[in-house]
Order: C-alpha cells, then sequence, then structure tokens
C-alpha cells in the first residue's frame, strides 16, 4: 500500500543541532586558557568511561580539560605558523588525531607525568577487547546468582537448571580464552562474574609550554619555536617604509626643482 503524501514524520525533541556559536565558544575558551596556564598537555585515553573522567576532572580541578572535535580544537591553536595562537602550537594542532583531549595546567612536567603514570583504575571489558585471561566455569552450582537469574544466564549460553532453586551449571562452561576478541555475551558475563580485565588509564603524548617549545612526550624530541620567519617578515615591513619614507622624499624633491623652474620662467 503506498504511503499518504500527507504523512510526515515529527520530531519532538526541543534538543538544539550545536552550530556555530558553540565552536566559537569552545575557541575562545582553549585560547583563553593558552594565555592563563602554563603548560598544555595532548593525551589519550585507554578504555574510556565517563564516569572516570569526571573523576579525573574532580582531582584536578585547579586546571583545564577539554574533549571536542579535533577540526576546532587545531583552528584554536593555529593549523600554520602563520595562523597559530602563540609560538609553537601549530606544531600541538598536527598531533590532534584520533581519540585525544586538551590538558591545560600550571602543574610542572614531572608532577604531571607521575601522576599519570601512576594513575589507573580496573574497568570491565567491552565487546571488541581481547581477553586478557581465561574463564572457566565448572559443572555444578552457581551459588554467586539469584534464582532469578537462571533465564538469562542461559541466554549468554550457559547450560544451567534449577535444581531445588539453585542455578545448577549442567557441564563445564568456557567464558572466554585469552587473547580472543570478546563478544557482548562474552562481557556481559565477565562483568556478572566481576572480572575487570582493562584498564582505564591516560597516555601523554606531547606538551607545549608558554615559552614556545614543544616536547614529543614519546620519544623525549623537543621542537624549539622557529622565530625566524616572523622575524624576516618583520623585517621586509620595515624596509618597505623604509623604501616608501626614501621615495617620498625624492619626490617632494622633485616638486621643489619644478617650482624652483616655474618662478625663473616668470621671472
Amino acid at each position: 500500500m503506498p504511503k499518504s503524501k500527507r504523512f510526515k514524520k515529527v520530531s519532538l525533541t526541543q534538543t538544539k543541532k550545536k552550530g556555530l556559536e558553540t565552536k566559537q565558544k569552545l575557541i575562545e575558551e582553549i585560547r583563553s586558557c593558552v594565555d592563563n596556564y602554563a603548560r598544555l598537555f595532548i593525551f589519550s585515553v585507554e578504555n574510556m568511561r565517563n564516569s572516570k573522567i569526571k573523576d579525573v576532572r574532580n582531582m584536578w580541578k585547579h586546571s583545564r580539560f577539554f574533549f571536542g572535535k579535533n577540526k576546532v580544537m587545531a583552528v584554536a591553536l593555529g593549523k600554520s605558523s602563520e595562523a597559530e595562537y602563540r609560538d609553537g602550537l601549530h606544531d600541538m594542532s598536527k598531533r590532534l588525531l584520533g581519540n585525544v583531549g586538551l590538558l591545560f595546567t600550571n602543574d610542572t612536567e614531572d608532577e604531571v607525568l607521575r601522576w599519570f603514570e601512576k594513575y589507573a583504575e580496573p574497568e570491565f571489558a567491552r565487546s571488541g577487547n581481547k581477553a586478557t585471561i581465561s574463564v572457566t566455569l565448572d559443572e555444578g552450582p552457581l551459588n554467586q546468582f539469584p534464582h532469578n537469574m537462571e533465564p538469562q544466564l542461559r541466554k549468554l549460553g550457559l547450560p544451567t537448571l534449577l535444581k531445588k532453586g539453585v542455578i545448577t551449571l549442567l557441564a563445564e562452561h568456557k567464558v572466554c580464552k585469552e587473547g580472543d576478541t570478546l563478544t557482548p555475551e562474552q562481557t556481559r558475563m565477565l562483568k556478572l562474574l566481576g572480572h575487570a580485565t582493562v584498564e582505564f588509564k591516560f597516555e601523554l603524548k606531547a606538551m607545549w609550554t608558554n615559552n614556545g617549545v614543544v616536547k614529543d612526550l614519546v620519544s623525549g624530541k623537543e621542537i624549539q619555536p622557529n622565530r625566524t620567519t616572523k622575524v624576516a617578515a618583520g623585517g621586509s615591513e620595515g624596509e618597505e617604509e623604509h623604501n616608501e619614507e626614501e621615495e617620498e622624499e625624492e619626490e617632494e624633491e622633485e616638486d621643489n626643482e619644478e617650482d624652483d623652474d616655474d618662478d625663473e620662467d616668470s621671472d
């Protein structure tokens, strides 16, 4: 049966799309942090969890974290040496690749590196993660689960049966094998068993200081700010101004000579 032309889907949501104003606000906030903080770090997060990020933000209230579109953050820092907001920031914008964020802080490099190296929180794996352990359930009663979970366990692939109100495993069951890519059913089962097999942690990739120096924290290589181009540009502007002044003086001299010639002719 053909659809009526009068039939139209109407969205009842009140949510507004993020437009230019939101992007501009992010750019302004990032540039404000560049002016107010001594150091900028680019970091990535393994096994991202929003609740964990909130915890870290609370522990670092004296600093600022930014998660946004890489292109917008790159515009805020400057994509080229001519457009960069401060010296060296275009080298940082080139490193905004993948799932990364920005950290602005006044803490020293050693303090930041030491804290993030120690910080790691256990977390439950998600579908697509590699299994870091092998888990096998033996045949017999599963006393850790209430009786009303028996249908759910059967849906997850366990051969179970209720015996006198106790969930009983009818045969040995391998939940996962180390190195295997986990399925949604396996991750759910590991969570029910309480096995947190991955870690939520940060990896610091690069650092910028307000003197314009950029340091690759993976290789340890430092990149000094390239101010020669800007100095040369300033020099050329000065030369142009000087040449313009000379041309104006020559024109004035010529005008004076013409005036003198006119006076002689009138005499």
